[in-house]
């Protein structure tokens, strides 16, 4: 049996493929997917980061006016990984010398794990499904990234905000230097009455106050229903996603992940809150 290819291998190819030009939380993002897949039995690399104009434009060629098939109908500038929000991923074989480009189940598992982190993926889009790409683009269009606007993410991981002036809870501006904690900005931990008994979908679907306390808790830990839909997808209704969103934080949680609402998903949510 071929021996199983190890993590921080993974880890050392998907960082080198990155390139230096890509955003730190970005990096320390796609390295946690990486982890966290990896504890599932899936063995995730990063085939591609940071690329600049040049390297763009050498892509693009390909097919053209280069030899080699077309790969890319973005231009120098035109691509989102031209400015380090983006990655591409594949899956590789347990030894990790095969890239498995099939989009199955484990798949979409990793894309799932890389929404959690606060990616979005490109097997969501419905124009074009682009289904290796993964990006944060911190709500800035490409227009704007061609613009020299530049954004600030949030890293799930250490609760950190990359920003040059940024508004607090209080509507006060700070200027950073490089990263501002975040319990004082953006978004407020604050604590949610949250229900005792149990939700879950149901016909008609459950709604209410208390659905919303349990969809408000679940965002501010970045648990969107429906990220980036109106109001995150906070309805009042106890739909499938937001049986989608607990189920989420269940499955990095360590929790039955049954997208039931009920009490070990309430003391989970209560304990982060806290913190």
């Amino acid at each position: 049996m071929a021996e199983k290819i190890g993590l921080q291998s993974l880890i050392h190819r998907s960082v080198r493929n990155m390139g230096a030009g890509i955003h730190s939380v970005v990096k320390e993002s796609a390295i946690e997917m990486i982890k966290q897949a990896y504890k599932e039995g899936i063995f995730v690399q990063i085939t591609s980061g940071y690329r600049s104009f040049a390297e763009q434009n050498k892509l693009y060629a390909q097919g053209r006016t280069a030899p080699g098939k077309i790969v890319t109908n973005a231009k120098g500038g035109q691509s989102n990984h031209n400015y380090g929000l983006a990655i591409d991923y594949v899956l590789l074989s347990a030894d990790g010398k095969k890239a498995l480009w099939t989009v199955n189940k484990k798949w979409r598992r990793v894309a799932q794990i890389g929404k959690s982190l606060g990616f979005s993926w490109g097997g969501d889009w419905k124009s074009f499904k682009d289904y290796p790409h993964l990006e944060m683009m911190g709500g800035l269009t490409l227009s704007q990234l061609q613009a020299g606007k530049r954004p600030f993410l949030v890293s799930f991981l250490s609760n950190e905000v990359s920003a040059k002036q940024i508004k607090t809870v209080s509507g006060e501006k700070l200027l950073a230097r490089g990263s501002i904690k975040t319990k004082s900005i953006i978004t407020s931990k604050k604590s949610y009455t949250l229900p005792s008994g149990i939700l879950k979908v149901t016909k008609p679907l459950t709604k209410g106050s208390q659905v919303t306390a349990v969809q408000k808790a679940l965002s501010s830990l970045y648990f969107y229903p429906d990220k980036g839909a109106k109001n995150n997808g906070i309805d009042g209704y106890y739909g499938p996603k937001t049986a989608n969103a607990v189920k989420r934080f269940q499955l990095m949680n360590g929790l039955t992940a049954d997208g039931i609402y009920g009490p070990k998903t309430k003391s989970k949510i209560e304990q982060l809150l806290k913190k």
